[in-house]
């Protein structure tokens, strides 16, 4: 799509510069305000007055038909003919030359009409690019299908069942109409006129006897043609649907370069814009001959019979012979034959030419397509169909069971969500508000804080029963204790290693252990507090 727009705008560009370029190279053409003023200064003030509102609806109509405007889709064919409806184009065909059909009133509505008609060529060109290249690309899904039949012998045999009730019908019918066809050549007008007397009974027992008849000549037929087994009969047959299917691709994409490479090629750079003015005539050449190739593909694009390379000799002879394009050629620059072809051509390509496509093209992917899902999948439903009975007796006579299953699986459901949606998802909350409840820790908060605080008094009291300390000395001795440093209480503790009995007697010995005891408890949560700060940093670390 975007390719398609793309393309669009570019040569709606191009068809703006054109138009500027010969406005500003003709003195003569005046620019559209320029004649706007020539229309009003005449003799004639009603005259004028519709000159005035034909150049208007020629501006809403270029306006309808131009790019500058965002759209995600190209026009539709109804915009494309009401926009050129506006300005009185369709007229063209009548022959008539009053203002406001195709005769125009001045030079400057002249070409305005012409841009026009180019934009809304170019809209089509649009169109019929997008048209074809949705039509294209599904294609590639019923070629893959008929890969997978041809692939698999149960793919192959299952397709053999899906089709068979279309062959019996296709096959009845032929040997109804062969035997009615006989009934009625079989005798002369005396036998009609003998019929009217003959009863009803005999009437029906000869059809009857000429539909046996009918259906043991096909099967002698059919005996004599199946040397090979069923199934290659209809991988014969699939293969050829596909490849009836990849010929219509190829000629698609062979369309679709041709409109690209040779569709609206008007050419415009600098050499370009001088060269359109000064052959003036040769960007309507252009347009003509590109609404000449889009009517030929769109005419022979289905028809599968031609080659790639027929199909794409047969697109350009037409072109080049185009009565109507050859006349236009010969045309003088005032006359407007150019313009009646173009717009006569283009009301055929969007009224006939492309509908007719898009219903050929239907026909033929519906004809040589995967089948319908009525087709495919009529025998699942005839068996669920036919067991609907039996299905049914087997849920009433399990019903508890049944039960059973469906509020397990509800409590499953209900129990996951829960468990592994809604829990999560409401501790991951309150880990990023930080909630009392949501932090990990192996310790509480203040058994670090009373320990220490436990520890430092010890060391203080024993400091003091030890030795007279002044208060400079105890908040010396309380600092040092903070950052782990009890050198009273190991002095004294290596002062009663030497008499470790009378130590013990006295206390002192085991006060220092007690201390030294509390220290260690007091290392042990530090250490387990710094693995609590580590399990806080990686709460938030998923996977």
């Amino acid at each position: 799509m975007s390719f398609v727009l793309e393309q669009v705008r570019h040569i709606d560009g191009q068809l703006d510069r054109l138009h500027w370029a010969r406005q500003s190279s003709s003195s003569s053409s005046p620019e559209l305000s320029a004649a706007s003023e020539e229309t009003s200064t005449g003799d004639d003030s009603i005259q004028s007055s519709n000159d005035s509102d034909q150049l208007a609806e020629l501006q809403a109509a270029i306006k309808l038909v131009s790019t500058a405007s965002s759209r995600d889709t190209p026009l539709s064919a109804e915009l494309i003919l009401s926009a050129l409806n506006v300005a009185g184009l369709w007229n063209a065909s009548s022959g008539s030359n009053d203002r406001g059909q195709v005769q125009a009133s001045s030079r400057g509505e002249q070409d305005l009409q012409w841009l026009l008609v180019s934009k809304a060529t170019a809209q089509a060109y649009g169109l019929i690019i997008n048209i074809l290249l949705e039509q294209t690309l599904p294609l590639g899904q019923d070629i893959w299908y008929w890969d997978e039949v041809l692939g698999s012998s149960f793919y192959l045999g299952l397709y053999s069942a899906q089709t068979a009730p279309q062959r019996f019908l296709r096959l009845s019918k032929n040997v109804y109409f062969d035997a009615r066809s006989r009934f009625y050549q079989s005798g002369t007008v005396q036998d009609v006129e003998d019929q009217r007397v003959t009863s009803y009974s005999q009437s029906w027992s000869k059809f009857y006897g000429l539909i046996k008849d009918s259906i043991r000549d096909r099967s002698l037929t059919s005996m004599q043609s199946r040397v090979t087994t069923p199934l290659m009969l209809y991988r014969s047959e699939v293969h050829s649907k596909q490849q009836r299917l990849r010929r219509l691709r190829e000629m698609s994409a062979c369309g679709l370069g041709v409109l690209v490479d040779e569709g609206m090629n008007l050419d415009v750079d600098e050499v370009g814009i001088s060269r359109a003015k000064g052959n003036k005539n040769e960007w309507k050449t252009v347009v003509l001959k590109s609404v000449s190739l889009m009517e030929n593909v769109l005419r022979h694009l289905t028809v599968l019979d031609l080659g790639i390379h027929d199909f794409e000799d047969t697109v350009f002879m037409s072109v080049e012979e185009d009565a109507e394009l050859t006349h236009a050629k010969a045309a003088d620059e005032d006359s407007n034959q150019r313009l009646i072809a173009m717009v006569n051509r283009l009301r055929l390509i969007l009224r006939t030419h492309l509908p007719n496509h898009e219903s050929s093209f239907n026909h033929i992917v519906e004809r040589y397509g995967r089948p319908t899902r009525l087709v495919r999948y009529w025998i699942p439903a005839a068996a669920i169909l036919l067991s609907s009975t039996t299905l049914l007796q087997i849920l009433v006579n399990r019903k508890a069971e049944f039960a059973t299953w469906v509020r397990n699986l509800g409590t499953t459901i209900i129990d996951f969500w829960y468990n592994w949606v809604v829990e999560p998802v409401q501790k991951v909350i309150g880990t990023i508000r930080h909630d009392k409840d949501s932090e990990i820790s192996i310790m509480s908060k203040e058994s670090l804080k009373g320990d220490r605080a436990s520890l430092e008094r010890m060391v203080v009291d024993f400091a003091r029963d030890n030795s007279p300390t002044d208060e400079a000395e105890i908040a010396s001795i309380r600092a040092k204790v903070k950052e782990g440093d009890l050198t009273p209480v190991l002095r004294a503790y290596e002062k009663d290693l030497r008499n470790p009995f009378v130590g013990t007697i006295r206390g002192e010995l085991v006060r220092a252990l007690l201390i030294q005891i509390q220290k260690t408890k007091v290392d042990v949560e530090i250490a387990v507090s710094g693995i609590d700060a580590l399990l806080k940093s990686q709460e938030l670390v998923f996977g």
